[in-house]
């Protein structure tokens, strides 16, 4: 169950904590492929099933950007907002992918709420930066190791 944030202040006061890990979401190689249609990049270690078993690799691997993109997934079943204006991504300090995601790996976040600031019009939101790891089953390497800058505003900011 996500931990739901149910104020600014809430998400503020949250600074230096642990926010929880995720359930595990298994990456297919229709995903892959899917990924790889939309990016426009059909690099064969990532859709050619053949040529990427007789490489060094054994099996396709995911687009290392397919890892990031399912962050905003990822992190939505370990924590949520209610009662703010919103929450949005403002970018990315830090990425690293230290193991590639295999088809058929099960992949989950663990976030943690590295520090936050006053941010927004006025000072009146906070911006925080949220360190993800993304771990995979079985795996002693992360897939993916990123900080995440988040904006959450008030009600009345978020028109």
């Amino acid at each position: 169950m996500a931990h739901t944030f149910h104020s600014v202040a809430e998400f503020a006061a949250a600074a230096g904590r642990t926010l929880g890990v995720g359930p595990w979401f298994t990456v297919t190689q229709e995903r892959i492929d899917d990924f790889a249609d939309v990016t426009e990049d059909w690099q064969w270690i990532h859709v050619d099933p053949d040529r990427a078993a007789a490489s060094d690799l054994g099996t396709t691997i995911a687009h290392g950007y397919l890892t990031l993109s399912l962050v905003p997934r990822l992190s939505s079943e370990v924590f949520a907002f209610a009662g703010v204006g919103r929450a949005v991504n403002y970018g990315i300090e830090k990425v690293r992918f230290p193991a590639p995601v295999r088809p058929g790996d099960r992949i989950r976040a663990e976030a943690t709420l590295v520090d936050t600031r006053p941010a927004g019009p006025d000072d009146s939101g906070t911006l925080g930066r949220v360190r993800y790891v993304i771990e995979i089953d079985g795996s002693p390497r992360p897939a993916c190791v990123l900080e995440a800058l988040m904006l959450v505003l008030p009600p009345e900011n978020a028109s």
